[in-house]
């Protein structure tokens, strides 16, 4: 999956494009990511959903509420197991049991949104893909603007 998006996105520094492209490329990939996208920060402590795959998403997400919400406002990431032991969960869909939100930055450290896999399988995300979609983030959105 890596050398696959990694070639898509070679050359291109439009953060709409790059997430247009993972969004894609990963919901049909994991195996366990049955809604796969993108919140962007729009405004001080507001995020907007941007390219996704999968049923609707919610459309405006405040920093202080939800799972991505945490992400953003924390700068880490959120493996949720059971969504339905997370405080304050944003139930977008009624058959999400478990969530991974990772934040999104570009090279010079600014949080450009998160990417947000939900899973209708508990327990869906390891720390195997933490650590994948980190790396695979840095090196993706490096030169995004």
């Amino acid at each position: 999956m890596r050398g696959q998006i990694l070639a898509l996105t070679e050359g291109e520094t439009d953060a709409v494009a790059l997430m247009a492209t993972l969004a894609c490329e990963i919901h049909h990939l994991h195996p366990f990511s049955d809604w796969t996208g993108f919140y962007r920060v729009v405004a001080p402590e507001l995020l907007k959903i941007g390219p996704y795959q999968g049923g609707h998403g919610c459309l405006v997400i405040p920093f202080s509420r939800g799972v991505c919400g945490a992400c953003a406002r924390t700068g880490e990431i959120q493996n949720v197991p059971d969504v339905d032991l997370f405080p304050g969960h944003i139930a977008c869909s009624s058959s999400t049991r478990s969530e991974l939100v990772l934040p999104v930055r570009n090279g010079d450290g600014v949080l450009l949104g998160v990417l947000d896999l939900d899973s209708n399988t508990p327990n869906a995300f390891t720390a195997e893909d933490e650590a994948f979609f980190t790396q695979l983030l840095e090196d993706v959105f490096c030169k995004a603007k």
